[in-house]
């Protein structure tokens, strides 16, 4: 019988993970369809009764997002406009089921090149924050997704939570996915754009980024730097072939990577040419 574990402290989690090999579980939307038909060879350790890991919090450094907060938790969230985007690819992350058990951190950690969220968090400037019995850190999210299904997680820590810096109430945010249909789909191409401006309308600063073109979702560092002092009606013209050099994208079955490269352009300008005031 495999064994299964429900700590309710993070010190508790902590502490059962530095004694041995685990499952981490949080909503099980990844971990159980991975094992259909097959035993989980590991113990279990399941989060989702773990105190404080749950729900989004505000402080004066920005936005804190519990590790086991669901997407429809997300969607329901009162939160500002700098996270429209985040509520609009929690709305593409399968269905309703999966959106009320599913997880924001367990989608990082799960380290799909089509997350959706993750493409969205780059945009944002996530960090995230691991916790051992030795202690706690943060990595920025392009540190701790290595690769397709690899993170820097280490195997005595948790993922308890995931930070979001302060913005001022000019910060707006744009997602926009492609897929061969609507919805319930894996994308073909993703894009995430935040922008925050000054009281005159000029951006401050800019965070840009692409899923599904890469082994990992890519920030667009050329296009962020350009953005940054641009007149709103400008933007959209920013956008340069060029800009996209970070992505590798594959032929695969849902399109080839010539398609996704020019998808991309065309879903940068569209966010960019459509982007709220």
């Amino acid at each position: 019988m495999t064994r299964f574990e429900r700590p309710r402290s993070v010190a508790e989690a902590a502490s059962l993970l530095a004694a041995g090999d685990w499952a981490v579980l949080a909503g099980g939307t990844d971990l159980y369809p991975a094992h259909v038909g097959r035993k989980i060879a590991r113990p279990v350790l399941d989060l989702s009764r773990v105190e404080g890991l749950r729900g989004v919090r505000q402080s004066d450094s920005g936005w804190t997002i519990g590790a086991t907060t669901t997407w429809t938790d997300l969607i329901r969230a009162d939160l500002p406009p700098l996270f429209d985007a985040l509520k609009a690819a929690a709305r593409e992350v399968g269905g309703g089921q999966i959106q009320n058990t599913g997880t924001v951190a367990g989608n990082v950690c799960n380290a799909s090149p089509a997350a959706d969220g993750v493409p969205v968090l780059l945009a944002l400037g996530a960090e995230v924050e691991l916790r051992s019995a030795s202690g706690a850190r943060r990595l920025p999210l392009e540190a701790f997704v290595l690769g397709s299904r690899r993170t820097a997680r280490r195997d005595d820590e948790l993922v308890s939570a995931l930070h979001i810096p302060a913005r001022s109430a000019g910060a707006r945010s744009v997602f926009l996915k492609l897929g061969g249909r609507r919805y319930l789909v894996i994308s073909i191409a993703m894009v995430a754009v935040m922008i925050e401006r000054d009281g005159a309308g000029r951006v401050v600063h800019a965070g840009a980024a692409v899923g599904s073109c890469s082994a990992v979702a890519k920030r667009l560092p050329a296009l962020e730097a350009r953005l940054v002092g641009r007149d709103p009606a400008t933007l959209a013209a920013c956008v340069e072939p060029a800009d996209l050099a970070p992505l590798t994208p594959i032929d695969d079955l849902r399109a080839s990577g010539e398609f996704r490269l020019d998808a991309t352009l065309t879903l940068l300008r569209r966010a960019l040419a459509d982007f709220p005031p």
